[in-house]
């Protein structure tokens, strides 16, 4: 049974711009098999903004079980879409400009996916989902973009998450997430790939539970550890050039940052901190500026509707005009929301989204046609 498309007029007003619109994929809950992909028309058809919910299954309607397990990181290069789906253990490729189907490529519990010249880097824990007890080292797969075949793979850290790439190196974010939920330990380093090889060079030892990994334009990376939920709290990092060019630890900031959008030299965040001690969740929400590494801003809006969010999930900053959007999973079950903000902070519009909305991409006018 294909589930219709629902289409959501948001009120919004569209303004014409080189970004014409966002995908949104849905994590949904592991083991539901509800991950559905939405998609933000920004393109000023009628001069308001539409929001076209679940769009992949009507799209693909031959397509088994449409997106799968659990949507993990959603991007999209040159003229394609590529959406991992973590415990379905594959990434789906679809054609950006209205997201039918190509293909997929098989990737054993897959997580992030980043691009260099004609290749694609998939980030793989390699091990079952449920088998923390037995996991092996994680990889990362190199893809070719034009026939999807894996075409090599280099052994990473243990639960590899997010990955950046600077020159021709490849900086892997390890966390050890299966390693800490048994007691051994997380994993606590960021993992330095030479691209022409595809062999680990080093490993940078920054702090434990690594997760998101970005680059800026200064030629720093920027990496969140989530600690270990008792006595070692979330952390911000940033990494940079030694004398020698190698990547070395250059500073931390002591905040929160659960996910993280960087634009210009500004570093868009929220923070969640969940303490296994106290049993309670504090949110935070904020700007660094990534020149001088330091926070700049402790909200991103006044806006009272930004304190109705149940849990922040994602966020995303449009490049060019700098208006953003907050994804709310509420209780990770049923439908979450999207919220809108304009560049100062105004609260736009929210819409309804699918289960757990958390990984979104802007598609430009170049890459719809």
């Amino acid at each position: 049974m294909v589930v219709p498309m629902e289409n959501i007029d948001t009120g919004g007003k569209a303004v014409r711009s080189e970004v014409v619109g966002m995908y949104l994929l849905n994590e949904g809950n592991m083991g539901s098999n509800k991950s559905t992909l939405d998609y933000l028309d920004l393109s000023a058809g009628d001069s308001t903004v539409h929001y076209l919910r679940n769009i992949y299954s009507e799209r693909n309607p031959s397509t088994v079980m449409s997106l799968g397990d659990v949507g993990n990181d959603c991007q999209v290069y040159g003229s394609r879409l590529w959406l991992v789906i973590n415990c379905s253990n594959k990434v789906e490729v679809a054609r950006a400009a209205d997201a039918v189907r190509i293909g997929q490529v098989n990737i054993p519990n897959c997580r992030y996916v980043t691009f260099s010249g004609r290749y694609a880097y998939v980030s793989s824990y390699v091990g079952g989902v449920r088998t923390p007890g037995s996991s092996p080292l994680g990889s990362v797969y190199k893809v070719d973009t034009l026939t999807l075949q894996k075409v090599d793979s280099c052994t990473v850290g243990y639960q590899p998450e997010e990955m950046a790439i600077v020159g021709d190196r490849l900086y892997v974010a390890n966390s050890g997430g299966y390693q800490g939920m048994t007691g051994q330990g997380y994993e606590s380093t960021v993992s330095v790939v030479d691209l022409p090889t595809m062999r680990e060079v080093r490993k940078i030892e920054v702090a434990p539970n690594l997760h998101h990994l970005k680059a800026d334009r200064n030629g720093r990376l920027w990496v969140t550890s989530r600690g270990n939920y008792t006595e070692i709290d979330s952390r911000l990092y940033w990494l940079e050039p030694d004398a020698t060019g190698e990547m070395h630890v250059g500073g931390v900031i002591a905040q929160p940052v659960s996910d993280l959008c960087i634009v210009g030299d500004s570093l868009y965040f929220y923070g969640s901190q969940w303490s296994e001690l106290t049993m309670t969740n504090t949110v935070t929400y904020g700007i660094v500026n990534v020149r001088f590494c330091q926070i700049v801003s402790t909200s991103l809006t006044d806006a009272p509707e930004v304190k109705k969010i149940r849990m922040p999930y994602g966020i995303i900053v449009n490049p060019i005009d700098r208006d953003f959007y907050l994804m709310d999973a509420k209780n990770y079950v049923s439908s979450g929301e999207l919220l809108h903000f304009l560049p100062d902070g105004t609260f736009d519009w929210k819409v309804r989204t699918g289960d757990i909305p958390a990984h979104a991409a802007f598609l430009f006018k170049t890459e719809k046609k």
